[in-house]
């Protein structure tokens, strides 16, 4: 069973999310691996309005494009450019500098303890 960081939560379609205020949003491990080798990033607009459960952009690799969904609802505040540039650190790190927006949190979907979430993926 995978480790996953016990100070995150996460979405079933493999986004976490920390406990910050903005909250910071990036995809798991799970998903990175699953993606293989991410090529392109299509990230949320700084002040775009969004809702937990929806498509906010893209990810694409060497095998696929995918949706990516925001477990939250609220104002995107900031988007990691750094990720946008090399999109390879989310495959290098994708529970720290491959994070992919943050977030002023005006509500929640449903997530998952990192507990949960390792069962959820086992």
């Amino acid at each position: 069973m995978a480790d996953f960081p016990a100070n995150l939560r996460y979405s079933v379609e493999h986004e976490w999310i920390d406990g910050a205020s903005p909250a910071t949003v990036g995809v798991t491990s799970v998903a990175a691996d699953a993606l293989g080798d991410v090529v392109y990033l299509e990230l949320p607009e700084v002040g775009a309005t969004i809702e937990a459960g929806t498509v906010v952009g893209e990810i694409e690799s060497t095998k696929s494009v995918s949706e990516l969904y925001s477990p939250v609802s609220g104002t995107v505040v900031e988007v990691n450019t750094a990720a946008v540039d090399d999109p390879a650190v989310v495959n290098a790190d994708p529970f720290g500098a491959g994070w992919l927006f943050k977030v002023e949190v005006s509500g929640e979907g449903q997530l998952l303890s990192a507990e949960e979430y390792a069962q959820h993926t086992a």
